[in-house]
Order: C-alpha cells, then structure tokens, then sequence
C-alpha cells in the first residue's frame, strides 16, 4: 500500500474515531441529565414516616375484610351476588362492568409506596396493534415500543391476544401504563422491561417470562434520542432509577438474571397480586453494598403468590426500606427473605410454607455481617403465620419505632392470605362483566 492509501486509512481512522466519540459524549450528557433529574424525584417520593404508609395500608386489608354498609354495597353485583374480589386494590375496581370504558379508575386502587402512581391517566389511549419489534431506533406506530417512547402521557392497551418478543431491552419513558387487560398479553423469549431514570409507570395484567439478555446496539430510548446500549442482564422489569411505579397483576416466571429488579435509588415502588413462578433470584432491591443512595428505597410487596419453582429472593434487599404483608409463600428452596447493608424489613401478615429440606427451614438469610453486626438490623414479623417448621429470625431493638408519632395497625393475620391472594396473576378481563 503506498504512502497515499495509508494516509486515507489513517484519516477515515480518525474522522470515525473522533465521530463516535462525539456521538458517545452526548449520549453521555443525556443519561447524566436524565440522572440527576431521577435523584431529585426520588428525594421528593422519599416518605419520612414509612410506618404511615404501612398503616395505611392495613387499615385498607382490615376495612375491606370485615365490610362496612358502604363496602358491602359496593361489592354487590346485578342480582345480589357479592363481587369475588378479595382485597382492597382489587375491590376499588374489579366489579365494575364498565372497566374497559373506565380503565383509568385503576390507578385510583393504588396503595403502598406507590399509591401515587398514576401512569398515563392524563394522557390519551394508544392501542397496540402490531406485534412485532424489528426496528429498535424507528419503531413502528402500533408497535409497543413506538408506545412506551413517547414524550407525553399514554394509557397503552391491546388490540387483541398476542406475544410480544423484544428483539432488545424495551425502554420506557414516564407517565405510561401498560394494561393488558381484555387480552392475553404475553412478553417472551426475548428481552425484558427496562424503567431507567424515568417515573410515574404502571405495569398492569401482562405475563412476562423466558426473557433472554440483549445483545445491547443501537435502541431509541424517547422520541428525540436514541444511543447505544450494553448488553441487557435479562430481567423481566428492570427499575433503575425509578420512582412511583407499580406492577400489579403480572405473572413471571424463567428469565436469565432476575424477574423484578429495583436498583440505584429506585422508591416509591408497589408490587402487588402478582404471582412468581420457576425462578432462581426473584427479586433484588438494591445491587450494591457500597452503593448509600439506594436508603431513599422504599417498596411495597402486598397481595403476592410465590409459587412453584422458586429458589431465593423474595426480595433479597440491601439498605432501604421494605413492607412485605399479606403475601403467600408456599415455595423456596434456599431462604425466602434475605438482604445485607443493614436493610430495613417489615414482613406482617403473611403464610410461610417450609420446604421439606430441614436445613432450609429458615424464611430470612443475612449476608456479608456476622451477628454482631446484623444483630442491630430492624427485621420484624408480625402476625406471619409459619408452616412447616418455617421460622422468621427477628433482629433489630424490640422496642423500635419505626417513625415517631405514629402507632402500629396491626396487619390482617396471615390465616387470611389464601383469600387475599386468591386471584394472584393476570385476570381474565371480558368486556361488560366485572373482571
């Protein structure tokens, strides 16, 4: 090659080079904007007096349990038949016939952490109609990923049953609900959800399952940006970030890393009436012992199955705060509850179900601190009821308050959660009857 040649290689070298590493810079810039803006918003969801919001809560499971003359009247059907909803998020809105034309009302049901969630209530309906995702940087209109990158709000729905395989991580923007109901919403073999630095998301009676990881590439993550992304660990939801979310009647069930992970100072989260299936690590709050900020988290576990197939993680958390009540555990092979960095673990209300390995007895497991230290960590239960020969080991001063100035409303014992879990997972939604 002469002197010539190399001189052009080396310049077109350069000019790529120096391209890319532009391109990289501003790509940068948007996450890092994108960054501090999620800080901020997380601080604003932090709640001071978590106890509250538990209470909360239980007040609602013990109101709707035990019925007023209002309640009762609401629950009641055409022709006298009580509605078989079974708990409080599931009465404000299962026994309406008139769901599909009022499926806002939804966000109304929220309770927990992320009981201010309203996803793309203020916004208008986009109706999936097109099942493919072939195009990551122009996503088709009527596709989901066109749906979940735009800038305003949108209550995303489905024009019919369907399986959505996603060639990569689909990324969501703010203010959106994904609602599955009316249809048979199916996201698999592929990858998985990704809610990073965004807020104000609902994810809503869709099954997730077999998520593989991305191979990364080029992927549009708005309407006016798109950059390149590293390979996806292959989560069913991943919240990165991420405040006032709220995932409600989604089954899941074999992905490759994680079905829920909530990390980097993700908060105001509630999981609710959702059911776990076959799964090794189920759910991780907070990835990083050395990571501080994730103290701001706050989440919700309410209402839950966790059934067949399950190993560990339901959650495993590390430094914030984490209700986990009226939930059904009839599964785990390793530990149920487990966590390091000094996490702070309010379970109440809920079934535990040993398996028969006599070294697996055990609902918690602490890691990375010997007993002095985790000694000092806050891990109650409170009207859970163990099977079995399972055994919950508290820690933490027995005399705690979680938040001066508020009491303890006891939880609905865990005798009750067989009904309040009864209709864990996807519903089967037919327009004009109560779903």
């Amino acid at each position: 090659m002469d002197t010539i040649s190399y001189s052009l290689v080396f310049l077109i070298l350069v000019v790529a080079f120096t391209t890319e590493a532009s391109y990289h810079d501003k790509d940068d810039v948007v996450w890092q904007k994108r960054a501090e803006e999620a800080k901020i918003a997380a601080r604003r969801a932090y709640h001071p007096n978590p106890l509250s919001v538990s209470n909360n809560l239980n007040h609602h499971v013990h109101k709707s349990t035990e019925g007023s003359n209002s309640t009762r009247r609401g629950l009641a059907r055409r022709g006298g038949s009580k509605c078989q909803a079974t708990n409080p998020i599931d009465q404000c809105w299962r026994c309406q016939r008139n769901w599909e034309r009022n499926r806002r009302k939804l966000v109304d049901c929220a309770l927990g952490f992320g009981r201010h969630v309203t996803g793309g209530k203020a916004g208008r309906t986009y109706v999936v109609t097109n099942s493919a995702d072939d195009d990551l940087v122009n996503p088709k209109k009527g596709t989901l990923r066109y749906g979940v990158i735009q800038k305003e709000p949108l209550w995303i729905i489905f024009a019919r049953s369907m399986v959505i395989r996603l060639s990569q991580e689909l990324i969501m923007t703010s203010n959106k609900t994904i609602d599955g109901r009316g249809a048979q919403i199916h996201i698999a073999n592929g990858a998985g959800l990704t809610i990073q630095y965004v807020s104000n998301v609902v994810i809503h009676n869709i099954r997730i399952h077999d998520i593989k990881a991305g191979n990364g590439g080029l992927i549009r993550d708005s309407v006016n940006h798109y950059g390149y992304r590293s390979r996806s660990d292959g989560d069913a939801i991943s919240m990165f970030g991420a405040t006032n979310v709220w995932i409600d009647h989604v089954s899941l069930s074999k992905c490759v890393d994680g079905l829920i992970d909530a990390i980097e100072g993700s908060t105001a989260i509630t999981i609710s009436n959702s059911h776990f299936t076959h799964h090794n690590d189920v759910m991780l709050f907070g990835a990083s012992d050395s990571y501080s900020g994730d103290q701001v988290m706050q989440i919700t576990v309410a209402f839950n199955h966790f059934g067949k197939g399950l190993i560990q993680r339901m959650p495993r958390v590390r430094w914030g705060f984490v209700h986990i009540v009226n939930n059904d555990y009839t599964r785990w092979e390793m530990y149920a509850i487990g966590g390091s960095q000094h996490p702070t673990i309010l379970s109440q209300g809920n079934n535990f179900v040993a398996p028969q390995d006599r070294f697996a007895k055990e609902v918690t497991k602490r890691d990375y601190a010997p007993e002095s230290v985790w000694k000092n960590w806050v891990w109650k239960s409170e009207g859970d009821v163990m099977k079995n020969g399972a055994f919950f080991k508290q820690s933490g001063d027995p005399k705690h308050k979680f938040a001066l100035g508020y009491g303890t409303i006891a939880p609905k014992p865990g005798g009750y959660v067989a009904s309040l879990t009864k209709f864990a997972g996807p519903l089967k939604c037919i327009k004009g009857r109560p779903c």
